[in-house]
């Protein structure tokens, strides 16, 4: 194994191994990928193995541009560059949106409980206050419900192209996670340490923003200037939040 894959297996693996840690998953619903654009592969965890038990000979490695052929087959065998064991079953979702998003580095999908609520619901999760502000610019949106061709034809990539199309008139920057209608949150950013802080960030605005509405139904959105104020103090050129590197 080259040193870049080494790497890239031993970030892939500690990143998984976190999700538990972070408290953001129940038994294996969850997964991290780490890509690295320039070789043009993706590290990803096995399919329905223990994050306790991971370690980084058991991550998968695969051809970032692997895409399903005209009948619809995504041919993870031949996708596989390295690894014994059969990568994670969202491993095209990973990768669509890896191909679609040059930008990002690492994506996680966990089932985390609150924001998997909002998901089943078919709720986006509106901006109810700063905490949300500064992570997400603006509402968290949800895509639709797939169709049943949708999901007959190759559901994981499928999954993918609904989050794509769903970011048509999005900024996949500005707002870096996902709920799935019916299904649970996606989010990626620029590391893998960072799609993971985001992750644990949509958990807990998901929480506010559950009690808020019990709390208080005719509650009102953030207002603009207050979301874009606590945005941009923390993202983009303008930005003075923490230190400077």
């Amino acid at each position: 194994m080259s040193d870049n894959f080494l790497s890239l297996h031993q970030e892939c693996c500690r990143a998984n191994q976190q999700l538990p840690k972070l408290g953001i998953v129940d038994i294996t619903f969850g997964n991290v990928s780490v890509g690295d654009t320039v070789a043009g592969v993706m590290a990803i965890k096995p399919s329905g193995v223990g994050y306790a038990d991971i370690t980084s000979q058991d991550i998968c490695v695969v051809d970032m541009n692997a895409k399903p052929d005209d009948s619809f087959n995504l041919d993870l065998k031949k996708a596989k560059l390295f690894g014994s064991l059969r990568p994670s079953s969202d491993t095209p979702t990973h990768l669509r949106l890896f191909q679609a998003f040059p930008h990002i580095r690492s994506v996680v999908h966990t089932h985390s409980r609150n924001a998997t609520a909002f998901a089943q619901a078919g709720r986006s999760i509106p901006c109810m206050g700063t905490t949300h502000a500064d992570y997400f610019y603006g509402e968290v949106p949800v895509t639709r419900r797939m169709t049943p061709e949708e999901i007959s034809r190759h559901y994981e990539w499928e999954t993918g192209n609904l989050i794509v199309e769903t970011f048509r008139d999005r900024d996949p920057e500005q707002m870096n996670a996902v709920l799935l209608n019916g299904h649970a949150p996606f989010v990626w950013s620029s590391s893998s340490e960072k799609a993971l802080e985001t992750a644990c960030a949509l958990e807990v605005i998901a929480e506010m923003t559950w009690k808020n509405m019990g709390i208080n139904p005719a509650s009102e959105t953030l207002s603009k200037a207050q979301l874009e104020k606590h945005y941009f103090r923390k993202h983009g050129e303008g930005a003075y939040y923490g230190q400077k590197d």
